[in-house]
C-alpha cells in the first residue's frame, strides 16, 4: 500500500542525509523528483566509488535514491528556473540538503515560492541550520559526532575517541526531514498555507545526546565510556566474551537478571548479597563481570544463544557479512533484488524498514541521470 500516493516532492539533493530522508518518502509511495544540475553531472553520489554502475551511477547512489525520478535542471539558468517553477505548481514540497546559505541564493525558500503556490512546503536540511553564524559552514556527520560528544562516549575507556561505524547522524537527520515535511504538508492541505521546515545535522546530533544531556544539565553528571560498551547505570548490560567471540547481554529488569542466571546455571549470583538488587550490581560491577566471565568463556556464542535467545535480551556480535547472511533478515523480507540495466542478474538491495498491513513496499532502483526528463513538463 502506497500511503503517500499523490504526494509530490521536488528535491534539490545530493550525497546522503537528504536523499536518505526523501527515499523514505519514496518508499511510502511519494513521487520524489531529484532535481539534478547538468553542469555538475548530477548528484555527486553518482560518482562515489569504489563500485560504479556505468558513467553516472554507483552502488552508493543506488543506496539512497531508490524509487525516485530524475530530471536535469539548472536553477541558475532562466529556462531551468522557469521549468522548476512549473513543477512547483504541481508539487506539495520542495526539499533540499544544501549549505545553510544556499536556499536563499537559489530561491527555494517559502518566501521565494509562496506566490507560485501558497501551500508549498519548503524543507531544508543543512549542517548547522539557516539564519545563524554558521549557516555558510560546510559540515558532515563525523564532525557532528565529534563536536556533540558522541566520539567522547564511544570506544573503550583507555582508547582514543571513536566515531560510530555508520553515519547515523546523517540518517537520523534525514528521517527528521521526512517527518517535518510530512507534518507541514498535512497542515498545508488543511489550511492552504505552506511554510519552511528546517533540520540540521548539529541540532539532531545534540538532541540525540538524550538522557546523558539531561543528566548533566540537571545533576552535572558526566557520562563516561565504560569497558565492553557497558550501560552507564544497569549491570549486566554489556559485552561478554565467549569461547569463540562476543555476546551482548542486557538484563534491564530484575526478571531478566534472574532468568539469565538460571539459564547459565549461576543461581548463586542471584543469592549473592552483593548482587541482590540493581544498586548492588552497579556498585559491584567489576566483581560481577568477573563472575559472569568465568561461566560464559567456557562455551561458544552459539551455545549461549541456544540457551538464552527469546528468554533474555541477547545478541551475537557479528560482522557485516554475518549480519546480511542472518536467516532472520530474509525471513522478515529485509533483502530483495531489483532490476538494473547495468546488471544482468539484478541489484540486491535492502528493503524499506516500514511495513504497511504487514507488507513492505516494492523496491525500485534509483533513476539514471535525467531518466525522467521526457515525462515532466
Amino acid at each position: 500500500m502506497e500511503l503517500l500516493r499523490g504526494v509530490r516532492v521536488l528535491s534539490v539533493e545530493h550525497y546522503g542525509a537528504g536523499p536518505y530522508g526523501t527515499q523514505l518518502l519514496a518508499d511510502l509511495g511519494a513521487d520524489v523528483i531529484k532535481v539534478e544540475n547538468p553542469r555538475s553531472g548530477g548528484d555527486i553520489s553518482r560518482s562515489v566509488g569504489p563500485y560504479r554502475l556505468g558513467d553516472a551511477d554507483s552502488l552508493f547512489h543506488q543506496t539512497f535514491n531508490r524509487g525516485k525520478r530524475s530530471i536535469l535542471l539548472d536553477l541558475g539558468d532562466p529556462d531551468g528556473r522557469a521549468r522548476f517553477e512549473r513543477l512547483v505548481r504541481d508539487a506539495d514540497a520542495v526539499a533540499n540538503n544544501l549549505r545553510g546559505d544556499q536556499p536563499e541564493k537559489l530561491g527555494i525558500r517559502y518566501a521565494d515560492l509562496t506566490e507560485l503556490k501558497p501551500s508549498i512546503v519548503c524543507a531544508h536540511l543543512s549542517a548547522y541550520g539557516r539564519g545563524n553564524s554558521r549557516e555558510r559552514w560546510p559540515g558532515y556527520d563525523y564532525l557532528m559526532q565529534a563536536e556533540c560528544g558522541f566520539l567522547d562516549l564511544t570506544g573503550e575507556p583507555d582508547g582514543p575517541p571513536a566515531r560510530f561505524g555508520l553515519s547515523m547522524v546523517d540518517y537520523m537527520t534525514g528521517a527528521l526531514l521526512a517527518c517535518g515535511l510530512l507534518a507541514a504538508v498535512l497542515r498545508a492541505r488543511e489550511t492552504g498555507e505552506g511554510c519552511d521546515v528546517d533540520t540540521a545535522l548539529f541540532d539532531t546530533a545534540l538532541h540525540q545526546l538524550s538522557y546523558p544531556a539531561v543528566w548533566f544539565l540537571n545533576e552535572h553528571h558526566r557520562t563516561r565510556r565504560l569497558p565492553r560498551s557497558s550501560h552507564p547505570s544497569i549491570v549486566p548490560s554489556q559485552l561478554f566474551r565467549t569461547s569463540d567471540g562476543w555476546l551482548f547481554v542486557m538484563c534491564q529488569t530484575p526478571r531478566f537478571w534472574q532468568a539469565f542466571c538460571a539459564a547459565i546455571g549461576r543461581e548463586d549470583l542471584v543469592a549473592d548479597t552483593r548482587y541482590r538488587d540493581a544498586a548492588g550490581r552497579l556498585a559491584h560491577r567489576e566483581e560481577l563481570e568477573e563472575d559472569i566471565d568465568l561461566t560464559l568463556c567456557t562455551h561458544t556464542t552459539r551455545h549461549w544463544l541456544d540457551l538464552l535467545a527469546g528468554t533474555v535480551p541477547v545478541a551475537p556480535v557479528q560482522d557485516v557479512a554475518q549480519a546480511l547472511a542472518n536467516p532472520f533478515a530474509r525471513e522478515v523480507g529485509m533483502l530483495n533484488v531489483v532490476e538494473h540495466p547495468a546488471l544482468e542478474g539484478g541489484l540486491t538491495m535492502l528493503s524499506s524498514p516500514i511495513r504497511v498491513n504487514g507488507a513492505r513496499g516494492p523496491n525500485r532502483r534509483a533513476p539514471l541521470l535525467g531518466e525522467d526528463d521526457a515525462d515532466l513538463p
